[in-house]
């Protein structure tokens, strides 16, 4: 009997160990690789949805540069984040026309994820050139969007690039 128990025992401190172990992996990959954001509000309707739970991949971009049209995430004021997708990469020039056109280094920019014709071209109103580490933001509700056209959030840095949404 006295084996036996000496047997659970063991068991039983095997397991909780197993326990701790994959907590602390959980903690670590959450903090460190990917975590849970929740859309709030419509700016990036009809992609993502007011109260969408997302989920953030942070270790890509320590790898890659991001990519046209890969939705980002970033902060702002150091208060909350901000879910955009990249429509400028750096060192290239963004103009939006009375139309809502967009234009890149020239040339309107083949896209499919705004939502209707942009009525307010904001600081794209005039020819936006962004730096070696600058990227221009839009949110696919192109006329309910705070995003690189606005003064407040302007160009993102490479830096202040938080993750990716994954898909």
């Amino acid at each position: 009997m006295k084996n036996v128990i000496k047997k659970i025992y063991r068991k039983s401190n095997q397991i909780f160990s197993c326990l701790i172990i994959g907590l602390l992996v959980s903690a670590v990959l959450n903090a460190a690789v990917c975590q849970t954001v929740e859309v709030s509000g419509s700016s990036m309707e009809p992609t993502f949805h007011d109260g969408n739970k997302l989920l953030m991949e942070k270790i890509s971009y320590r790898f890659r540069f991001p990519e046209r049209f890969d939705v980002i995430v970033f902060p702002r004021n150091g208060n909350y984040f901000l879910i955009k997708r990249i429509i400028g990469m750096p060192n290239e020039t963004v103009f939006i026309d009375s139309a809502g056109n967009i234009f890149v280094d020239g040339q309107v920019l083949e896209e499919n994820y705004g939502m209707e014709e942009i009525s307010d071209a904001g600081l794209a109103g005039k020819t936006v050139t962004l730096g070696d580490n600058e990227y221009f933001v839009l949110g696919d509700n192109r006329n309910a969007s705070m995003d690189s056209r606005s003064e407040k959030i302007g160009n993102v840095r490479l830096e202040d690039i938080t993750g990716k949404i994954m898909r």
